[in-house]
């Protein structure tokens, strides 16, 4: 069964599946990457690995992340040309979860590599601390920083009953940038994972998730009428 959602699923926020969904975005990134990249590139999926930490009584409990990047980089020296990231719910819930994405970005920048950042995540702030007031209205954002302009950033944005924006992907300067469609992407890393399957949609919206109340009539409705068809 596909998606009932024609964009994002706010239901993959939930902790039981977010982690799953992360790493399977990933790998649809890269797959989609590739067609796209000439001889003179090559791609790999990296990771950053950290713990958040959760007072529990008299205990302490230590959450471990592991949080997948697609990485592009020149063939021939293995310099670093373009890092695709991905934003979860602890980047933007916790400080170390903050500091530790943040960390991974300000390094690709200091090789003067390119960045995407792909946030589909609308609990907690934006790991990105820049002016938003001119966007409009968004649930979710394709961030792209080139890495000769590090403080200038193009956004793509989009809301819950839409379809995820193509954006494009800057490759070295002397390079044309290449198009990926990122819903093509979400679908194909939704149906690796078999998510039709694993989320329960008669039951409410992940608590943690932040919609204005007529998106989440919107997706209620939605959802009643795809049970109905």
């Amino acid at each position: 069964m596909p998606c009932p959602f024609p964009g994002m699923d706010p239901y993959l926020e939930s902790p039981t599946v977010w982690s799953a969904f992360h790493q399977n975005l990933a790998a649809a990134l890269y797959h989609a990457v590739l067609p796209g990249l000439a001889d003179r590139y090559r791609a790999r999926i990296g990771s950053r690995d950290y713990a958040t930490e959760l007072a529990l009584f008299t205990s302490v409990v230590r959450e471990p992340h592991t949080e997948p990047f697609v990485e592009i980089r020149q063939r021939t020296d293995n310099r670093l040309v373009t890092l695709v990231d991905f934003v979860s719910p602890a980047n933007r819930t916790t400080a170390v979860g903050k500091g530790a994405y943040l960390d991974t970005r300000m390094e690709a920048l200091n090789q003067r590599a390119a960045v995407v950042e792909i946030d589909l995540v609308t609990q907690g702030t934006p790991p990105l601390d820049f002016d938003r007031s001119q966007l409009p209205d968004h649930q979710y954002t394709v961030t792209v920083t080139r890495g000769t302009a590090p403080h200038k950033h193009q956004v793509y944005a989009a809301v819950l009953a839409k379809r995820l924006p193509p954006f494009k992907l800057p490759l070295a300067t002397d390079d044309r940038d290449t198009v990926i469609d990122l819903q093509v992407a979400f679908t194909r890393a939704y149906d690796a994972a078999d998510f039709a399957r694993k989320i329960d949609y008669a039951a409410d919206l992940p608590a943690d998730v932040i919609l204005p109340d007529e998106e989440k009539a919107w997706a209620v409705d939605l959802l009643n009428r795809v049970k109905h068809k």
